[in-house]
């Protein structure tokens, strides 16, 4: 299924472009009123006021918070162009304007408020708006929607009561409450769940403070935001690599793999994969968050590109997802230009020139003592590739370098392959640090970056080893690169390297002083300077990344996204199990 073709959506006319335009920022200017009239006293009550009046307010015009968050993510479903929004919209809408319509024709106080008639055009003119754009709300969620906010909101009503229920017991004030029933308690709760208010009357046992009815009201409004994201979630992954998909990639890598560094990550088995009609080039993704993220250039032949570009647009926006591409190189972000991307220089890849690197020299004078020192301590090196380490060494490595694996998430999606010791994998390179007395102390993988190239995909290292022991393999792996067939090694990618440099030197302004100090500063929790400095010290040639992006306003979402693709932030809920089953399934099958 990876090479299913998606129908590109027709381009709209300006009218239907313009309706939709209008129908978004309404809901925005909405919320923001809603929101307003929260903050503002006087305003929220002006509102209040004219809507106990026997008077009208436009579609969704209320005072509070809570209207104001449901607005403001109807608008931005609607921005995303989901057409369970426009559905939802308009079935509120309709009816409303109908019996906005009915009253003004009926009743004189209504008709003669000239206010209502504002309200009434704000509100036709949304409508009208919405069938007139019906066309451009083309985004489809997930089938299985229903199903779920059904269940959401079951499950989530069922808890909330049980939680306002608690919090009434505990804040009754009402004298005699302990009279009150459980059953009497858990109806006021709901009631203040389901219409935000209760009719005190009914409730003579019950007098909670102000606070804990608000508190319902927060509850009660969470709920409401998570049925609706339940019933308006982008379809969440597409299928996954099929076999014939991952042979058709590596026919690709094997005719145009040298073009990226990159290219070889394709192959991880949660991306998918969309072809150009003619098999020559192809666009591997992850839809993260609504997020369709793609990774490095797309594969095989630069004037196919196109071709494999465009349906994968089609289908972000059939889906409503957010189209983005991390780590793309500048002739990537050109093509990609071309199709109404902008560009973010996000860092630098540091690739080794076998032939041009040396360790002579007084510009290498620390580098070279500092592999002298780990040399005489009897550290050694051994380099194979995976194809030549037996089942039984290899499900010893992947157990080694799990227990050395900071944290229980293994990291990486646009670098990184997410595996090891994968028969599929042979032409990997490991590379295998033993101290003097025979013990592992590191390991390196790289897979492969065309017929004469390496790009580092795993490091790992024993934290009660010596320093120095990943850059002593590395100058090893250099040494002996030609040996192997080895011209050039792509090694690790600094973020904002530019800024670094730029910013020691001489001259350097004040505001690329004040973003490197940041950059620094954050340092210290997260390798950004470190990175740097590690991969500047083999004098590498310094190739640009970038982030490709289509809105700024999407940013935020594509920098969550990828932060969550690549493992810096974890999905709740999910148990740590799930992160390691990929290493237990690789040993397994070098075990059979």
């Amino acid at each position: 299924m990876g090479d299913a073709r998606v129908a590109p959506v027709r381009l709209s006319s300006a009218t239907p472009r313009r309706a939709a335009a209008f129908a978004v920022w309404y809901l925005r200017a909405v919320a923001s009123v809603n929101v307003l009239s929260a903050v503002w006293v006087s305003l929220g009550q002006d509102v209040r006021r004219h809507n106990q009046e026997n008077l009208f307010t436009p579609y969704l015009l209320t005072a509070g918070f809570a209207s104001g968050v449901f607005t403001a993510f109807l608008a931005v479903t609607m921005r995303r162009r989901k057409r369970a929004a426009w559905i939802l919209n308009l079935g509120l809408s309709g009816p409303f304007l109908a019996l906005f319509a009915f009253a003004m024709t009926t009743i004189p106080e209504i008709r003669d408020s000239a206010q209502n008639w504002i309200s009434l055009l704000l509100t036709a003119a949304f409508v009208a708006a919405l069938v007139l754009g019906r066309r451009e709300f083309y985004a489809r969620g997930d089938r299985a929607n229903p199903r779920l906010a059904a269940v959401v909101a079951t499950a989530g009503l069922l808890v909330a009561s049980l939680l306002a229920t608690l919090l009434v017991t505990v804040t009754n004030q009402a004298p005699g409450a302990a009279g009150s029933t459980y059953l009497q308690r858990w109806h006021y709760g709901t009631l203040r769940l389901i219409s935000v208010a209760a009719p005190e009357a009914r409730f003579p046992g019950i007098t909670t403070p102000n606070w804990a009815d608000v508190s319902i009201n927060v509850l009660s409004t969470a709920l409401v935001l998570a049925v609706l994201y339940a019933a308006f979630r982008s379809r969440r992954a597409v299928d996954p690599l099929t076999a014939e998909d991952d042979k058709r990639l590596r026919e690709l890598l094997e005719r145009h793999g040298e073009r990226d560094s990159l290219g070889y990550f394709a192959l991880r088995r949660d991306k998918s994969v969309i072809w150009s009609p003619t098999g020559k080039a192809a666009v591997a993704y992850r839809v993260v968050g609504g997020v369709s993220l793609a990774s490095g250039d797309p594969l095989g032949d630069p004037e196919a590109w196109p071709g494999a570009i465009e349906p994968w647009l089609a289908q972000a926006r059939a889906h409503g997802w957010t189209p983005a591409v991390m780590g793309a190189s500048e002739e990537a972000g050109t093509v990609y230009a071309r199709h109404g991307f902008d560009a973010l220089e996000l860092g630098d890849e540091a690739v080794v020139d076998v032939a041009e690197f040396t360790l002579e020299g007084r510009a290498m004078r620390t580098v070279r003592q500092a592999h002298n020192r780990v040399r005489r301590a009897g550290y050694t090196v051994r380099v194979r590739r995976h194809e030549d380490i037996p089942a039984d060494e290899m499900a010893y490595l992947i157990a080694r370098a799990d227990d050395w694996r900071d944290g229980a998430t293994e990291r990486g999606f646009s670098m990184a392959l997410g595996r090891l010791g994968d028969p599929e994998d042979g032409r990997c390179v490991m590379l295998e640090c033993h101290d003097a007395d025979g013990r592992l102390r590191a390991l390196l993988s790289f897979v492969p970056w065309g017929p004469h190239g390496l790009s580092l995909d795993l490091m790992r290292r024993d934290r009660d080893a010596g320093n120095g022991l990943v850059e002593y393999m590395v100058l090893e792996l250099l040494r002996r690169a030609e040996r192997i067939g080895v011209r050039q090694v792509s090694l690790n990618f600094a973020m904002f390297r530019s800024v670094f440099e730029r910013g020691a030197r001489l001259g350097a302004g004040p505001v690329l002083r004040l973003w490197r100090s940041l950059l620094s500063f954050f340092s210290r929790w997260w390798q950004i300077e470190s990175l740097y400095r590690a991969n500047a010290k083999y004098r590498p040639i310094w190739e640009p990344r970038f982030v490709l992006f289509e809105k700024s306003a999407d940013l935020p979402r594509i920098a969550l996204a990828a932060a969550r693709a690549e493992g810096f932030l974890e999905a709740p809920g999910l148990p740590k199990w799930v992160h390691r089953r990929h290493l237990s399934d690789a040993s397994a099958r070098n075990a059979g």
